[in-house]
């Protein structure tokens, strides 16, 4: 069983994230740089199969400028077997359908039963990502699972709907996108971090990958406007003088809150 996981890198979610005004894209300094949380749990899936399934590859695979290397470097140190990074600067400011067709290239290239993915990320947040993946590859896909078994030959899992949860599998082999249900991923050890710099790390371009992506071209999907978020404004007081309830009550009535 070779299980591949889809990492990304992002924007840390607990600092300040800005964008640049002039191009649309997170501004981002390296002191900032994380490995996405969905990404981590989607790793620790991999890798928890792995531990009790002895012989199972597991591979890191992320499309990232070159000073992602880091920090993706760090589903190394947790324990994946290599690492594949797609690396071009003709990337810069793909959009999910350009992502979708390089990441699927890039599967391709490392070979998969499985691929695991996190259902969103916490800076572009599609969530279409998964889907679009698996309809390159040609493989069945189950997305969005709170709960994840992996078979000799099948997936199965489950989903949270609006009607209660829904039991659903696929065939291997396939796409499969967690949720935050999934359980926190594992801390790298020293062990782990000391075994990752001795562990394949191929960094492919376009070309490799035999993609052609034209930057001149009409992208398939367009920002129309970008601007920064305006400051919050001061709240309403509501000073008790014997009235405070019938304030209240009509000031949620006036903001259609009641």
């Amino acid at each position: 069983m070779k299980i591949v996981v889809l990492v990304k890198e992002v924007p840390d979610t607990y600092g300040d994230r800005k964008l640049d005004l002039e191009t649309g894209l997170a501004e981002r300094s390296a002191s900032e740089r994380v490995l996405d949380e969905i990404g981590e749990r989607a790793l620790e899936v991999a890798l928890s199969y792995a531990d009790a399934h002895p012989g199972t590859e597991v591979a890191v695979v992320s499309m990232a400028s070159e000073e992602a290397a880091a920090t993706i470097r760090k589903g190394l140190a947790m324990g994946a077997a290599s690492a594949l990074q797609v690396v071009d600067p003709a990337l810069a400011g793909a959009d999910l359908g350009v992502t979708a067709a390089v990441l699927a290239a890039a599967v391709r290239r490392a070979g998969f039963d499985l691929v695991i993915t996190g259902n969103l990320s916490t800076d572009g947040t599609g969530g279409v990502l998964p889907a679009m993946i698996a309809e390159h590859l040609q493989v069945p896909q189950a997305t969005a699972l709170s709960s994840v078994t992996i078979g000799e030959g099948e997936i199965t899992g489950t989903r949270a709907t609006d009607f209660g949860t829904a039991q659903v599998s696929a065939a291997l082999p396939a796409v499969i996108s967690i949720t935050e249900a999934l359980p926190d991923a594992r801390f790298p050890n020293f062990k782990g971090i000391m075994a990752a710099k001795k562990k394949p790390f191929e960094i492919v371009s376009l070309a490799d990958l035999g993609v052609d992506v034209d930057p001149s071209a009409a992208a398939q999907s367009i920002m129309t406007a970008v601007a920064e978020k305006p400051p919050r404004g001061a709240g309403i007081k509501i000073v008790d003088e014997g009235d405070a309830g019938d304030k209240l009550a009509a000031f949620l009535v006036e903001n259609r809150l009641a």
